[in-house]
């Protein structure tokens, strides 16, 4: 669970940034939408290959 003291006279828009910031620090929602979008350690395996074979085809192609 997430804790932000709100210090006296701090504004409520200061206290929600520093709440956004440490929240994305977590990484609660990159877990998620992995979780949400599971893809097989082989399927992932296969993706990364055609990825480094695109990649690398445009690299030959510029020079």
């Amino acid at each position: 669970m997430i804790v932000i003291n709100v210090k006296e006279g701090e504004s409520i828009d200061r206290a929600l940034k520093r709440f956004k910031k440490k929240f994305e620090k977590t990484g609660v929602l990159r877990e998620l939408r992995n979780r949400q979008a599971y893809e097989k350690k082989s399927v992932a395996r296969r993706n990364a290959i055609k990825r480094a074979v695109y990649r690398q085809k445009l690299q030959s192609e510029s020079v």
